[in-house]
């Protein structure tokens, strides 16, 4: 029997049972967004970016796979498909009379996506009676899908039934083959003219040494082997080139990892999807990998969500190329418009609303939080989803759309005798289906921490003559790592003046490095092969390629801790004086007069000596100031320990007057008194006398202790005389320490013994971790030691020895009185 007689046989035999002709197998697979219509078109998205994975056994009918994590910037493409579909619906000049009908199918999977795409051309009903047959329920045109490999999965299918297949964002090369997909079109440019356009780009910045990364699919695949070709073409080399999947083995990734760590060039080349660079990016950043430029394919460069990523910043600087920014008016009503009450049967509808608001709208199962009451609204809600700052690739589903619209147009309008498309298409495709590559230059911009905006510095037309197809506006850019700076990556260039050329361990001799000339040398013309060294008072310049006087430093008053030193200085002469108009005025009181009160003037009077003789030190050295800084802190200080020395032996000597018998005080009256501390201070003028008259401290040029800078600074010329000077003055300190701490236990008329042992206590111990620092400290900081130690000493002794006189004085006047300070016999006999 013949095929066509069993064919007919069939058919009758199931007219005569009264049965169906055709019975749907398995489960039908229902749109998410659906509107009927005269004529359908076909739409397939992936509102979420990734699918459970479930091995399945085959035991059984395998299940759906859940699709996960929301993917709000596909929704805004359906959403659009949907308003420019209802746009020409309102439009009387495109189709009139005819309602154009959508069916949407939310899938995610390439299985799943293949399906959908059979779905759209058989139609899914369950039951197809030949008797009831009234329209096809084939699409007219398929829209979709974002993604180039599952594009190329259905796309040859569907192409054996002559039904287009309109992809706004597939940019594979491949899919341009028109023998393989004879009715595929696009409304963005095919990698062929992207990856000509990066490999030009690569070239206008002179980065002839690059690494490159795409995904291992066939979007990245084949688009990093168009820009390899083109690389070559441009004279652009590559360092290496690797590919991986995001949810591939994640020791491929840490792989390409090590090798980016491990290579010397510093611009990248990412031919991948944003899930690819953002995995990519957050390794990098694990792994403090930093300081390199990306450069992007349209695929991730403007992708919103970038900013989601763990170490995104590291993405700030990027450039690539990506389609024209557009406007759609009406968009954004419609967008915020969207309600699920618009699509009762969308499920994804319903989860979209609930993540948005937070809200359940299932009141019959087990709510997911609180009920939604019904006044929520997209109005007030800023997300990807309702975003339309860049539309660059919704643009291009918008112009599918109105493709489809006009052909259909055309076709219904056509006259035999006129030929087809009288009418001029809005939207053009070449002979292999592609638009006119014409790209946006972008540039990655953080105007805020947490945000990532595409600023466009440049225009690609391959439409122009080849000269005049890339045109970098003139206009800021920020570089990789948020650098001012263009990075340099080269195998090799030029090395500039302050370099020198060092060739690579088994690279090529083209392959060298331009080593820095180090600190100290410079080389002043382009590729030198050895640095020159610079003049002792010289020191290189920030380029090494001149030789600068070095800066000299000296402790100045433009310093903030200078004149912190000079106010503590003047704040402790105000207090000495202060402290002397005080006892002066209360000079005849017993507290001033015990012990002394000539003493305690003149130690008043030098401690004033001593916070001034800080002074000295500050400014620039010279012979004078040199030589009176030294000599008038050790002649000042040895007045000062002098006179707290006579002090301390007026209370030794007054104890042993009150013995029966003793006349000590006799002997040791004022005149000696004055005489021991006119002789304790002459040693000291001695001492200072021979050393300046042998060898005097002088300005002294040290360019030791730093390579880059002089300091200038007082050499002491005779390390004895200053050694001798300071030995002098701690000798002195620690006679009187020793005195006063032997007198320290002395009956209370006397305690002023114990102010004093505390005073040369603090005297000692700031001078003896005076010497460490002194001979530790860098530079002018030594002087800064010293001058701190002048201050801490000085202010010891003034607050020690008179803070609790001045106490009694001002506060405690009942206090100052000869009963509480000592016997009428003690006073006479100290006077």
């Amino acid at each position: 029997m013949q095929p066509l007689e069993l064919v007919l046989l069939v058919l009758l035999a199931g007219r005569e049972m009264g049965e169906p002709v055709c019975r749907l197998q398995g489960w039908s697979e229902l749109p998410e967004l659906a509107m009927d219509g005269d004529l359908i078109i076909g739409g397939i998205f992936s509102f979420h970016t990734d699918q459970d994975r479930v091995i399945d056994t085959f035991q059984t009918i395998p299940k759906i796979q859940r699709c996960i994590n929301f993917n709000f910037r596909e929704f805004q493409f359906a959403q659009t498909m949907i308003f420019a579909i209802e746009e020409i619906n309102r439009n009387s000049e495109i189709l009139p009379g005819i309602m154009l009908g959508y069916k949407i199918y939310n899938v995610c999977g390439t299985m799943y996506i293949l399906r959908a795409a059979m779905a759209l051309v058989s139609g899914q009903k369950s039951l197809i009676d030949e008797n009831k047959c009234t329209k096809s329920e084939t699409v007219q045109a398929i829209l979709g899908h974002s993604g180039s490999t599952p594009t190329i999965g259905f796309t040859q299918i569907v192409g054996r039934f002559q039904i287009p297949v309109i992809s706004h964002f597939a940019t594979c090369a491949c899919l341009s083959n028109r023998k393989e997909f004879p009715s595929f079109f696009r409304t963005i440019p095919s990698d062929f003219y992207q990856s000509r356009a990066l490999a030009k780009l690569v070239k206008h910045f002179g980065w002839s040494w690059v690494g490159a990364i795409c995904s291992d699919n066939d979007y990245g695949n084949n688009g990093l082997a168009a820009f390899m070709l083109a690389a070559k073409e441009e004279g652009v080399c590559i360092e290496y080139s690797a590919a991986f999947e995001q949810t591939g083995p994640r020791r491929q990734l840490l792989k390409i990892v090590e090798m980016i760590k491990q290579s010397n060039s510093k611009v990248i080349i990412a031919f991948m999807t944003h899930r690819e660079i953002k995995v990519l990016v957050s390794e990098l950043h694990v792994e403090n990998i930093t300081g390199l430029q990306w450069v992007g394919s349209d695929a991730w460069i403007t992708d919103p969500s970038l900013t989601a990523s763990q170490g995104h910043s590291a993405l700030v600087g990027s450039i690539g190329f990506t389609v024209s920014r557009a406007d759609i008016p009406g968009l954004m009503e419609h967008l915020r418009d969207v309600h699920p009450s618009h699509f009762p049967n969308s499920m994804f509808l319903n989860d979209f609303w609930e993540m948005v608001f937070d809200c359940s709208l299932n009141t019959t199962a087990e709510p997911k939080g609180k009920p939604c009451n019904g006044s929520e609204s997209l109005r007030d809600v800023q997300n990807t989803f309702t975003d339309l700052s860049e539309l660059r690739f919704t643009n291009n589903v918008y112009k599918s759309v109105y493709a489809v619209a006009h052909a259909l147009d055309n076709l219904l309008t056509c006259e035999s005798s006129q030929g087809t498309f009288v009418n001029k298409d809005q939207v053009f495709f070449d002979g292999n289906g592609d638009p006119p590559a014409r790209y946006e230059l972008v540039n990655l911009q953080s105007p805020k921490p947490g945000t990532m905006d595409g600023v466009t510095i440049g225009i690609y037309d391959a439409s122009l003559p080849e000269s005049r197809q890339l045109t970098i506006h003139n206009i800021s850019i920020v570089w990789g790592g948020d650098s001012e700076t263009l990075p340099v990556s080269v195998c090799s260039e030029s090395c500039p003046p302050g370099t020198r050329k060092a060739v690579q361990t088994g690279k090529p001799v083209c392959c060298y490095d331009c080593v820095a000339c180090p600190a100290g040398e410079i080389s002043n013309k382009t590729d030198s092969i050895d640095c020159m060294m610079c003049p002792l008072e010289y020191w290189s310049n920030e380029h090494r390629d001149t030789c600068l006087l070095k800066k000299v430093e000296f402790l100045s008053y433009d310093e903030i801790m200078v004149k912190l030193l000079a106010l503590f200085s003047l704040l402790g002469v105000f207090l000495t004086i202060m402290t002397s108009v005080l006892f002066f005025y209360h000079r005849d009181t017993p507290i001033v007069r015990a012990n002394n009160s000539e003493l305690s003037f003149l130690l008043l009077f030098s401690l004033t000596l001593c916070f001034l003789c800080s002074l000295t030190f500050i400014g620039r050295p010279s012979e004078w100031s040199c030589m009176l800084r030294h000599t008038a802190f050790g002649i000042t200080f040895v007045l000062c320990i002098s006179c707290v020395l006579g002090k301390t032996l007026v209370v030794l000597m007054a104890f042993r007057a009150t013995l029966p018998g003793s006349n000590v005080m006799k002997w040791f009256g004022p005149p000696l008194q004055r005489f021991s501390v006119l002789a304790f201070t002459l040693i000291q003028v001695l001492i200072c006398v021979i050393w300046l008259t042998i060898s005097p401290p002088f300005p002294y040029k040290n360019m030791l202790h730093y390579k880059e800078k002089i300091i200038l600074e007082c050499n002491v010329g005779s390390p004895f005389g200053f050694w001798a000077v300071v030995g002098y003055i701690g000798l002195l300190a620690l006679l009187c320490f020793v005195l006063a701490f032997l007198s320290r236990k002395l009956p209370d008329n006397f305690n002023e013994a114990k102010f004093i042992t505390f005073s040369m206590l603090i005297f000692c111990a700031v001078w003896i971790t005076f010497i460490p620092a002194y001979v530790s400290s860098p530079g002018k900081f030594t002087v800064a030691v010293e001058i701190f130690a002048i201050l801490a000493s000085s202010f010891g002794l003034l607050f020690c020895i008179f803070a609790p006189k001045c106490f009694i004085i001002l506060l405690r006047p009942e206090q100052n009185t000869k009963k509480r300070i000592m016997d009428k016999t003690y006073v006479n006999k100290l006077h």
